[in-house]
């Protein structure tokens, strides 16, 4: 995988296309060097993904305005703690709404639905619980400044209440793909069956170039997509054929496939197999002991 670059944290860049980048103070093992927040356009700004609630990443947004410039709208892409908490600082100190497609539970598949109601998966890894927009936004339904167009796309997969923003040729992408690593699908606020369906759908955008929350911008935006889709393919492989030596769980399939995973990330790792299982299920492609949850085993 291409190396990423270190942007300065707390300055905002020109990344060309009247887009500009600010890194937020939050790395760690999910989030890379932090979260990438953007401000579109110029006089009338968008804001998409704040970021964490942290009052030096709220001073460098603001900070980051030209004279005259103003925030009007302020675009969520999901509902995980490292993007959405400072939205609504951010939106009581401009007077700008927050746009997102809905809560934390809002997008869920009525299997992800199920599951979540029978109390039988726990999941939860850093949701934002509190969030609550003020405006929802509908599939495809445009939002618009002085110099500036959006269009919201619903694809969840990472995250049930996941947006994704076109704005012609460019994409903001958020946590759906990304350059440097996978994303984390983790049960019952990550879908698998609907991530493979979200990056095959912006496999038909074109895109030109993509932003996300985390690193690097991807410059091959379609080679990137058709690398995600095969490497999901590749695990859920890998996933049958252990499958085929015996019944087994989530974490035991995990330790057996992430064989070069550092022992930081086996979490995530054992919620990435946990998603692909589920999946596998219901595309009866496998089949389960009892209910679903963390523990389930599992047998071809």
């Amino acid at each position: 995988m291409k190396s990423q670059s270190i942007p300065p944290v707390g300055l905002a860049e020109d990344i060309g296309d009247s887009i500009r980048r600010i890194l937020a103070p939050n790395p760690s093992p999910m989030t890379l060097h932090g979260t990438n927040t953007y401000l579109v356009g110029y006089g009338d700004v968008a804001v998409i993904d704040p970021g964490p609630d942290d009052a030096a990443h709220l001073q460098a947004i603001l900070a980051s305005l030209h004279p005259n410039e103003r925030i009007t709208h302020i675009l969520v892409t999901h509902a995980h703690r490292d993007h959405s908490p400072l939205a609504r600082t951010l939106s009581n100190v401009t007077g700008a709404p927050v746009y997102a497609y809905g809560g934390p539970e809002a997008g869920r598949s009525k299997v992800m639905e199920g599951i979540a109601l029978s109390g039988a998966l726990a999941g939860g890894e850093g949701v934002d619980r509190s969030f609550a927009p003020d405006i929802t936004l509908t599939d495809t339904e445009i939002v618009s400044g002085s110099n500036w167009t959006l269009k919201a796309l619903w694809t969840p997969g990472h995250f049930g209440n996941h947006l994704c923003f076109q704005m012609g040729d460019v994409v903001f992408a958020g946590d759906l793909v990304m350059g440097w690593a996978s994303s984390l699908v983790s049960p019952p606020d990550g879908d698998l069956t609907d991530f493979m369906s979200s990056c095959r759908r912006l496999q038909t955008l074109n895109a030109r170039i993509m932003h996300s929350g985390h690193g690097d911008p991807i410059v091959e935006p379609a080679k990137r997509l058709d690398w995600l889709i095969a490497h999901r393919t590749a695990r859920e492989t890998a996933i049958l054929k252990r499958l085929q030596s015996g019944p087994a769980t989530a974490n035991e399939l995990a330790r057996a496939i992430y064989t070069d995973t550092p022992k930081t990330l086996m979490r995530a790792a054992t919620r990435n197999v946990l998603a692909h299982l589920i999946d596998l299920y219901g595309k009866k492609q496998c089949s389960a002991i009892g209910k679903l949850s963390s523990d389930t085993t599992f047998f071809c």
